[in-house]
């Protein structure tokens, strides 16, 4: 893998594109490629500087697999605006998209009196039409921090999607903290404190609030003890405001003039109902086929396609995710060690150092694809999640158990 390439994998799981975004691949990539590295990190982060590929931050389900390296979460809401019932879609243009981004910072500078701030950007990289932000340094004498705000509007009373405005999975992601709670005017919170890099290879602190209202509106405040959150040295032990004062800033009417005059955009298309099989059925036919040395500490799923357990035969836990994905293609598990058993299907294992993990993390991974498309990938770490150092000296399962459930009959029933 070049080292453009590892760049390019380790930003997209950091983002997650959330974000990602929405998530930047959802399970396997359209080709078919097995994600990497990590687990399922729908809600992880909207985001702010990162969004082109976003929805929004927590829409993409990343199930991050193994060592492929490639890819396969009083103020503003108590207000009423009946007059601008708005949706997410397609949207007209709005005017001036440097005048909103004028206008947010304005508002910031009128919040945050206690500090000097200095205008960096407009907080994202989703056209101007679609939402309003600024970025700033800011600047209170105790070292410089990045702050952004970000301002969107949803179609009233539309439910967040799977992994959307809730806290991650603390077996997925190491943070801080983190609440998800519902107001009592029918807003939702997030109040999330983490760090920039999961794996904590730098100690860039990324806390957040991030607010949506019963009338659609989203506001989301981002900030980190460095005057950028990637690239620059660390300038304060925290980000300088606290969580309680991140609640009032994106619970401020300050932000309405601008949420206001955001375009309209069409009413979201029906759901459609989920492909591939569920989460639930994926996590207990692994779990059945577990050797019986192994118990179940943790257990965790997205919707479709994806699940994980974290295991333990008494000599430290181990954590082992699957994804199970039907329609791919042949070629894509390749290679020279790749084995054709007799009903066709293809084989290929995998062992080495975690990418993502804390020190001695390695990880084993089996990836197959049968003749009729139906694309298994597993992987088990000596870690209790892909971020933490190591906990053994070997993963739990062998690369011969691995295979034994990935060429399992039991994955061809829904």
């Amino acid at each position: 893998m070049s080292e453009n390439r590892a760049q390019q994998d380790r930003d997209a799981f950091e983002d997650g594109l959330v974000e990602a975004m929405k998530q930047a691949g959802e399970g396997f990539s359209p080709a078919g490629r097995p994600l990497v590295d990590g687990g399922v990190v729908r809600g992880r982060r909207r985001r702010v500087m990162r969004r082109g590929a976003m929805v929004s931050g927590s829409v993409a389900a990343l199930a991050l697999i193994g060592l492929g390296g490639s890819y396969v979460t009083g103020g503003i809401g108590a207000s009423k605006d009946d007059g601008n019932k708005v949706a997410v879609g397609t949207r007209t243009k709005a005017s001036g998209g440097s005048s909103a981004k004028n206008k947010v910072f304005g508002a910031l500078q009128g919040l945050l009196p206690e500090a000097k701030l200095t205008e960096q950007g407009d907080g994202g990289s989703v056209p101007p039409e679609e939402r309003a932000g600024a970025s700033v340094v800011y600047d209170d004498g105790h070292g410089k921090a990045a702050v952004s705000v970000n301002l969107e509007r949803q179609y009233p009373g539309q439910e967040p999607q799977e992994g959307d405005m809730v806290c991650p999975d603390k077996n997925l992601t190491q943070f801080e903290s983190c609440s998800a709670t519902s107001l009592d005017d029918g807003s939702r919170l997030v109040l999330f404190k983490g760090w920039e890099y999961p794996d904590r290879r730098e100690e860039t602190k990324w806390w957040y609030a991030d607010l949506l209202t019963p009338e659609g509106y989203r506001i989301s405040v981002y900030e980190w003890n460095a005057p950028a959150e990637k690239g620059e040295p660390v300038s304060r032990s925290t980000p300088p405001l606290s969580l309680d004062r991140l609640k009032t800033l994106v619970r401020s009417d300050a932000w309405l003039p601008v949420l206001r005059a955001l375009p309209e955009p069409d009413e979201p298309p029906q759901a459609q109902p989920p492909q591939g099989m569920s989460g639930d059925k994926i996590l207990s036919k692994l779990t059945a086929q577990l050797p019986g040395r192994l118990s179940v500490k943790a257990s965790g799923k997205q919707e479709t396609e994806y699940a994980y357990l974290v295991v333990d035969d008494g000599r430290g836990r181990s954590f082992v995710q699957i994804n199970v994905q039907p329609g791919m293609e042949a070629s894509d598990v390749s290679g020279a060690d790749v084995k054709v058993l007799a009903d066709g299907t293809r084989v290929s294992t995998r062992q080495g150092p975690g990418e993502k993990g804390g020190a001695g993390v390695v990880v084993s991974e089996v990836d197959t694809v049968r003749p009729d498309g139906l694309r298994v990938v597993i992987s088990a770490f000596n870690s209790a999640s892909q971020s933490e150092a190591a906990t053994r000296e070997a993963p739990a399962l062998t690369l011969a158990e691995l295979e034994k459930i990935a060429t399992s009959e039991v994955w061809l029933s829904s």
